[in-house]
């Protein structure tokens, strides 16, 4: 239970504490010295900027969009996006693991046990589809990036499979994001605020969709199989 302890202590203190700090004033506040850094220690300020996104996801604190837009105005779209995903990704997979050792083994016995038919069902119905559920639930926008990352553990999914679904399909989102961050200069100098609904626009939520409907395909196909063999 350590490990999850610290992630929950740590989380709510930077709830409390650190909610002013990852914010797009700050950002603007110190751009010109943020900039500066980087061009003399690129290579330093990259590794930084991801392990500070692995620390952020990790403890669920405050202001990963606003990390995710850093990226994208320190480094471009290209590498900024890669440095975010790859943050967010490591980051999933230790606040994952320690909610599976911590908790979730114990919860998912415990569901089994007292659930019945309709957990083993429901479990039953996740692993025959895991990459496909894995997959809606990162490209879908209204579900939060915490749950997400602590859903899956106390369901018994695999890390492999929780691993790779993390990193692809947190790359729509992640690349629209670091694509506003790029523009931030722009927005900064007009005193402007950047529009983080720009991912519910039509033209870049249609095909976050299209990807939803085909990640869920695999789903529909052998629910769809099973009905017309017991019929």
């Amino acid at each position: 239970m350590l490990p999850l302890m610290v992630i929950v202590l740590v989380a709510g203190t930077g709830a409390f504490y650190l909610r002013d700090f990852f914010s797009f004033e700050t950002l603007r506040d110190n751009r010109d010295l943020l900039i500066g850094w980087r061009d003399e220690n690129y290579l330093l300020a990259g590794l930084v900027f991801t392990g500070g996104y692995i620390l952020v996801v990790t403890f669920s604190l405050p202001g990963a969009a606003v990390m995710t837009l850093t990226g994208g105005f320190l480094f471009g779209v290209f590498p900024g996006a890669l440095f975010s995903i790859v943050g967010a990704t490591i980051g999933a997979i230790l606040i994952f693991t320690a909610a599976k050792t911590g908790l979730g083994d114990r919860l998912h016995a415990k569901m089994q046990a007292q659930g019945g038919g309709v957990i083993k069902r429901m479990e039953k119905g996740l692993h025959e589809n895991e990459i496909s559920y894995l997959l809606l639930m990162r490209l879908v926008p209204a579900i939060p990036f915490f749950v997400a990352n602590l859903a899956p553990a106390f369901f018994g999914v695999k890390g492999r499979n929780f691993a790779l679904t993390t990193f692809f399909g947190i790359m729509p989102g992640s690349i629209v994001y670091t694509s506003v961050g790029s523009g931030l200069g722009a927005v900064f100098a007009a005193g402007e605020t950047p529009d983080l609904g720009v991912i519910f626009q039509p033209e870049i939520l249609g095909p976050i969709l299209g990807l939803s409907a085909l990640a869920a395909l695999p789903i529909v196909v052998k629910a769809f199989t099973k009905n017309k063999e017991t019929r």
